[in-house]
């Protein structure tokens, strides 16, 4: 895992790349990479590279970036995990392509050469990365198809600029830092600021699952991945399987990733609590290993003795299959005296994270470079209350389609009452919940688009509202999609989870200089199980945590959900300023404030 910069300076006019600023976006995110450090630029002075180096595989300075071929036509600049490159690179070599390091980048390299763009679907594994093709005179930069890496992009017209974070770019100067309206209204819509946007003019995200060229003749972007493709796709398959054929299935996909996630030249732990994502996923790395596994648990004081602990569980799981565990637990004062690094650390604006930044700090004071997750389980296996919610709302709600205004009626009288008892966006229920886009708008959104001028100028709010088109935008992650539940999964995933549970796994891990591998965000998982999760409302979890063969204790199969949940709502709220809401509401007035410039 790493930081990367890339700049082109692709217009006739264009000046020449700036190394000093350069090396500010790259040294502006030195814990993404503090093993190492690099930089190119081409003789004509027109394209720059940077790179911060977390070494993972190959801890040799074979494996240092920015990376030429042998024969100097191609430079790359990569961030991230390639976990077939073995396969890959023994493909390669039957092609007579040679090889002078054990490095996932230089089949990278070398794959582009075979197949240019194309090269994208070959891929497995987690990446941000750009190439820079001296025979053509272009830029070739790709993101994989889940948005597990980030990857941003300013061009102002004449200079390409691309990098790992927003504020490493805003950190080089030389960026339009106007107010982006879609980005500081999708925060306060959502709890997070929904791609491809961010907080500023000058900086979009590039779309997860694809890829851009660009040269000094234009440039052609390509959308190679999609999520509702992919469960259009599954709902075509007709194939009939048993209850044994399913937990057989789970088992063979599930260990395929698992094991695939497991490689590394560095030790691999893994975040364990006591739900059921984390603990299958312990014992299912426990089947691959001959060596004692590493496993972190976060507590929290204020959760001693009561059911939110993932404390004494997760250690009775570390018991029962002889995992290295450590427990680290948080206090109050522990968030107070990490909050300025935390808000440092966080790029772009976000309710969720803290969550994760402490646990992968504890990871970190375990020594860990790699530690892998149980995030993406309950966005694929339907995890999530909104799997039977969503659709009941839907169908209770549809017949006011024929009724147009009375939801809009209903919600304007009623939101002064029924603020003074509940969320006050549950006025919306009758506007909103008559299908799927509105009603998952309903139960993921932190403010309802009515609310919106009382968190920022009402001007702005017109201007994002309109630019993000919310709605039709949910609408179209699940056109196409017939099965409810795949259109629950599709927008989780494509909303919730790409937005933020990833985005913030990313920043918070780096903060940290600490790679996090998530095997159930994964291409060839997603493929190989979606044809046979097709009925509606169903949860397969229980059939993920049945797949190990040291079946998990009763006491974490059969355990109530309750989330990994973190006490902010009891610190924050000791702020007389913030006691006016609930937490999350509150806490995302104290982040903004914090993070956007006045």
């Amino acid at each position: 895992m790493c930081g990367i910069v890339a700049l082109y300076a692709y217009n006739d006019s264009s000046a020449n790349i700036d190394r000093t600023e350069l090396l500010q976006i790259r040294d502006h995110m030195t814990t993404r990479g503090p093993d190492g450090s690099g930089d190119w630029i081409s003789a004509d002075g027109r394209v720059g590279f940077g790179h911060r180096r977390l070494s993972i595989i190959d801890l040799t300075e074979s494996g240092a970036q920015p990376m030429q071929s042998e024969d100097g036509r191609y430079v790359i600049t990569f961030n991230g995990e390639i976990y077939n490159y073995k396969q890959l690179r023994a493909d390669l070599e039957k092609r007579n392509y040679r090889f002078r390091s054990n490095s996932d980048t230089e089949v990278l390299l070398h794959l582009y050469d075979l197949k240019g763009p194309d090269m994208v679907t070959a891929l497995r594994g987690m990446y941000a990365f750009a190439i820079w093709d001296q025979k053509k005179q272009g830029v070739f930069i790709a993101r994989d198809p889940f948005g597990i890496k980030p990857l941003y992009i300013a061009d102002d017209g004449s200079t390409l600029r691309v990098a790992s974070q927003v504020k490493a770019l805003l950190a080089g100067g030389h960026i339009d830092t106007s107010p982006e309206p879609a980005g500081h209204v999708g925060f306060f819509l959502w709890g997070h600021v929904p791609e491809p946007y961010t907080l500023y003019k000058g900086i979009r995200a590039l779309p997860a699952g694809s890829w851009l060229w660009i040269d000094r003749n234009g440039r052609r972007q390509n959308l190679y991945f999609s999520l509702s493709n992919e469960f259009r796709n599954a709902e075509q398959c007709s194939a009939s399987v048993t209850a044994a054929d399913v937990q057989q299935a789970f088992r063979e996909a599930l260990l395929d990733s698992v094991r695939h996630h497991l490689i590394a030249d560095v030790p691999v732990g893994l975040f364990l609590s006591a739900g059921l994502d984390s603990t299958a996923l312990t014992a299912l790395a426990s089947e691959l290993t001959s060596s004692r596994l590493n496993t972190v648990t976060l507590g929290f004081k204020e959760f001693i003795g009561t059911e939110n602990d993932e404390v004494p569980l997760a250690e009775l799981v570390a018991q029962n299959y002889n995992t290295i565990h450590r427990t680290i637990r948080v206090e109050q004062n522990d968030f107070q005296a990490d909050f300025t690094s935390l808000i440092d650390a966080m790029d772009q604006p976000t309710v969720d994270g803290v969550n994760s930044f402490f646990v992968c700090k504890a990871a970190a004071l375990a020594g860990l470079k790699v530690a892998i997750s149980g995030l993406g389980a309950d966005e694929l296996f339907g995890g999530y209350s909104n799997f039977t919610e969503i659709p009941k709302v839907v169908s209770w709600c549809s017949p006011l389609n024929y009724l147009p205004g009375i939801g809009k009626g209903f919600r304007i009288v009623s939101a002064p009452i029924l603020r003074q008892f509940v969320s006050p966006k549950y006025a919306g229920i009758f506007e909103y919940g008559s299908n799927f886009e509105g009603a998952y708008l309903l139960r993921r959104g932190m403010y309802m688009p009515w609310e919106l001028p009382e968190m920022i100028d009402a001007e702005m709010v017109k201007q994002g509202w309109k630019e993000l088109q919310t709605i039709a935008a949910i609408k179209v992650s699940i056109d196409g999609i017939k099965n409810d539940r795949f259109k629950v999964s599709a927008m989780e995933m494509n909303w919730y989870m790409r937005n933020q549970l990833l985005r913030d796994v990313d920043w918070a891990s780096m903060a940290h200089s600490l790679e996090v591998r998530v095997p159930f965000v994964d291409v060839q998982l997603l493929k190989s199980l979606a044809p046979i999760m097709k009925s509606d409302n169903k949860s397969y979890k229980l059939a993920m945590a049945k797949s190990p063969v040291q079946a998990l204790p009763d006491a974490v199969l059969y355990r109530r959900k309750t989330g990994f949940s973190i006490p902010v709502k009891e610190w924050i709220m000791n702020e007389d300023k913030l006691k006016a809401e609930n937490g999350s509401r509150s806490w995302a007035k104290h982040i903004y404030s914090n993070l956007v410039p006045k």
